[in-house]
């Protein structure tokens, strides 16, 4: 969809990387466009000198606005939004504006969504579309802004396009050539008030075309029933008809055989003789590791073999993929002893799929669980803990759920903030574990207590693993 934004005024409200990309598109489109942000730094002074107004700390979009572009950290009760929708301005987010900016014939988007596992999955889908010998990249909520995206120089035949809940809520005329959903936990309430607004939002990616879902997910089902258009699902369990899934170990394709080329791979006998499905790779060929991955890819296999990628693509794209930092990643093993980094579990649903990946662990948890509940969680895995460490805003909370559910658990709390806490952290971590433990750092809350982010607070343990007696160099 291609309109006409010359001389249209434009209020782009935040100044972070979404907020600079829908600027300098806008101008380029030939907008008028006026940038609000609490205060100036970089990226004001970049877009100042493009050619946008600067006005900070604005209340209100300024008289005349005919569109506003907002950042999508924003909830819908930010008081700017809410006078710009007041005053009959429409406000929409980057992921829109790509929308409406894309040429007809610019390049198809596959785009997927969910609680956890966006960017493994959409880093998974990209090496895939790239093995297939497609001019393709990562974008949205993760890599190159979409705008970018929707717009390089020569063009991108298809996007892998990750989609969070704050920005599908400002993309109503979005539609994707195909969509899958992760999986749906509670998670943002704070922004979107309800877990039913939360799903909605997430939903709102099938508006297009073929609708991909998670079939383990009974949340994700409920939706995709309701959703328009072709419907296909992924599963841990072995694949039905229009399904894609898991047999003897190897991943099987039963949704889209008619795609499969001559030359791919054999296909593998069902249950039912009468009928096959294509090979596409092994379970052991997924990194990282763990029953959610093998989701993961399943989802990024179904979004490859929607948009006519061979198998033998699909394979070769999964041995060629390398996961991102902090993301189920083993660190060393010292002593015995197995540690892994999964500082991006930062809710109860992240951190149940990495405690599911190991059969013995010492847990290292906490932060700010923003509400969430963790009974649930600690009562599924307690079985498998042989021990807990516990740091930040919210350690004494998983303490209780400890108690309740597994009440003879060795539990360390480590009340330090500073610098050294993490260090105190995995020393006693490795005070609890025993050869053939795993050391897992899934901490189930975000890090903003302690940590710039996520990736600081994996780096921290990371460092500190390395600090051990033993550990290698």
């Amino acid at each position: 969809m291609t309109l006409s934004f010359t001389g249209m005024p434009v209020l782009v409200v935040g100044a972070g990387v979404s907020g600079e990309a829908a600027t300098l598109a806008l101008l380029a489109a030939g907008a008028i466009v006026t940038v609000t942000a609490p205060k100036a730094g970089e990226g004001t002074e970049r877009m100042a000198r493009a050619g946008a107004r600067i006005a900070l700390g604005l209340a209100a979009p300024p008289h005349g606005t005919g569109l506003v572009v907002t950042s999508p950290g924003l909830p819908p009760t930010d008081p700017l939004l809410r006078a710009a929708e007041a005053a009959g301005t429409e406000v929409i987010g980057e992921v829109e504006l790509a929308w409406r900016l894309q040429p007809a014939a610019g390049p198809a988007w596959l785009a997927l969504t969910g609680t956890n596992g966006k960017t493994t999955t959409v880093r998974m889908l990209e090496s895939m579309l790239l093995a297939a010998g497609l001019r393709a990249v990562a974008c949205g909520n993760v890599g190159l802004p979409i705008t970018q995206a929707t717009l390089a120089t020569p063009p991108y035949e298809v996007l892998a396009v990750e989609l969070s809940s704050f920005q599908l809520y400002r993309a109503p005329t979005v539609r994707p050539t195909a969509a899958a959903v992760l999986n749906l936990a509670p998670d943002h309430l704070d922004w979107h008030g309800t877990m039913d607004e939360y799903a909605a939002a997430k939903a709102h990616i099938w508006a297009g075309g073929i609708a991909i879902g998670n079939a383990d997910e009974p949340a994700v089902v409920e939706l995709l029933a309701a959703a328009p258009g072709e419907h296909v699902t992924f599963t841990l369990r072995e694949p039905n008809i229009g399904q894609l899934g898991v047999v003897n170990n190897t991943l099987v394709d039963r949704a889209f055989e008619d795609l499969s080329t001559v030359d791919g791979p054999p296909s593998v006998q069902l249950a039912d003789p009468a009928t096959v499905g294509t090979i596409l790779s092994t379970v052991d060929e997924v990194r990282p590791a763990g029953p959610h991955n093998v989701a993961n890819a399943l989802a990024a296999a179904a979004l490859a073999r929607s948009y006519g990628v061979p198998p033998k693509a699909v394979r070769e794209g999964l041995r060629r993929f390398v996961p991102d930092r902090h993301r189920n990643e083993y660190v060393a093993t010292v002593g015995g002893v197995a540690y892994v980094d999964d500082s991006k579990a930062t809710n109860p649903h992240a951190a149940g799929a990495s405690l599911a990946a190991y059969p013995r662990i010492v847990w290292v948890a906490g932060g700010q669980l923003k509400g969430a509940e963790v009974d649930g969680l600690v009562a599924a895995y307690a079985p498998k803990l042989a021990g807990a460490v516990l740091l930040g805003q919210d350690r004494a909370i998983l303490a209780k759920a400890i108690a309740r559910h597994a009440p003879n658990l060795p539990v360390i709390e480590v009340s330090s903030t500073d610098d050294g806490a993490m260090l105190e952290v995995v020393r006693a971590a490795a005070g609890l574990a025993r050869p053939g433990d795993t050391v897992l750092l899934a901490p189930a809350g975000a890090s903003w207590d302690m940590f710039a982010n996520y990736n600081a607070r994996g780096a921290a343990f990371v460092a500190a693993v390395h600090q051990l007696p033993g550990a290698p160099s």
